[in-house]
């Protein structure tokens, strides 16, 4: 019998493309869809004459709030305080200084996006690029006015509970799903206990409890900052969440991953830092997405406690008696800058999918 070997490799074949599907028989393909599609295109055209006619040829572009009396949008509104909405009461005369440290969150997340850039480097940019940036609201040195922390507001807030939370978040969270995971009962029961009960409460009372309980069980003369109070709840809060993500990518992974790192007589930390870690993360983008949106809308609850952040803002702007208080044009403006930062990420986390970076393709 005469047998054949390949001995040569094959290139690999590019998967084959979905088909494209009929954009007519999408819309009206059945009675369900030519229903639905008639509705929403009655709705555009009874809404769209309406929208255009109250935000561009009524709107008032200029003035002051004594001429917002119309029916037309008052965008003079958001001309006059669109600075004290982003950056809040911070003093006026300083507000280069959140503007710097936007410019340098912006320039870090830009510089951290292509994979080529996941260094340890990266990591000490993000360190003291934080530190840099909070120094430069903080002020008290350098001849920089001292701002405190009470007196910051808007955008910059927002975005200092969003990354820190997350970033001092994520470790935790690593270290609390591996605890989970553990074989050592100690440390499992530990870990659910804390996990189970942070999940267990609202972000809300987490707030309170740090914000209201916590500076009367402290000694006398001691107190601790507010915000820093609130970014305390913020990551332990997105640590049990992201910790419960990540738990569910570990339990995905089979378990002949680690007998091969075993295998090959790797210590504990390089088969998780290696193998187990990078295929468990792989496999929870999408849940992890979720949450980091999640968390983003989150730091509009720190209202709550006493902190303006770029919600918060919006609304003391409404209260100003010279306006008439255009909430439609003014929360349309937030959620704007919400729904760009959340989009943003979406799309980012959709492109690390698409390249496949950890060997996975979805």
């Amino acid at each position: 019998m005469t047998g054949f070997v390949q001995t040569q490799s094959i290139d690999a074949r590019t998967a084959p493309l979905a088909a494209r599907r009929n954009l007519f028989r999408v819309l009206f393909g059945d009675v369900l869809s030519t229903v639905s599609t008639l509705a929403i295109l009655f709705a555009v055209i009874a809404l769209a004459p309406k929208l255009v006619s109250w935000g561009l040829f009524n709107g008032i572009w200029a003035d002051e709030g004594s001429q917002c009396s119309g029916a037309g949008a008052c965008w003079a509104f958001l001309r006059a305080k669109y600075p004290f909405i982003l950056f809040g009461i911070y003093p006026p005369g300083q507000y280069w200084r959140p503007i710097g440290l936007i410019v340098i969150f912006i320039g870090l997340t830009l510089y951290s996006l292509p994979p080529k850039n996941w260094k340890t480097s990266t990591l000490w940019a993000w360190v003291i690029g934080t530190v840099v940036a909070l120094a430069l609201m903080a002020g008290g040195v350098l001849g920089l006015e001292a701002v405190p922390t009470d007196t910051w507001g808007g955008l910059p807030v927002t975005l200092i509970l969003t990354v820190l939370s997350l970033g001092l978040g994520f470790p935790l969270a690593i270290a609390l799903a591996l605890g989970r995971q553990s074989d050592l009962k100690t440390v499992k029961y530990i870990c659910v206990a804390v996990i189970e009960g942070i999940r267990g409460l609202p972000l809300l009372s987490l707030l309170f409890i740090v914000s209201i309980l916590l500076p009367l069980m402290l000694p006398d003369g001691l107190k601790i900052d507010k915000l820093l109070r609130a970014l305390v709840a913020m990551t332990v809060f997105s640590a049990a969440y992201l910790a419960e993500v990540l738990r569910g990518g570990l339990q995905g992974l089979h378990n002949g991953q680690g007998e091969a790192a075993d295998a090959l007589s790797l210590s504990w930390w390089s088969k998780t830092r290696l193998i187990i870690l990078p295929q468990a993360i792989s496999k929870v983008i999408p849940p992890l997405t979720n949450t980091v949106v999640v968390m983003v809308k989150n730091t509009s609850l720190v209202l709550i406690v006493g902190l303006y952040d770029l919600l918060s803002a919006g609304r003391a702007a409404l209260a100003d008696p010279a306006w008439p208080a255009p909430f439609a044009e003014t929360y349309g403006f937030i959620a704007l800058i919400y729904f760009i930062i959340c989009f943003s990420i979406t799309r980012y986390t959709h492109w690390i999918e698409r390249q496949n970076l950890f060997g996975v393709n979805r």
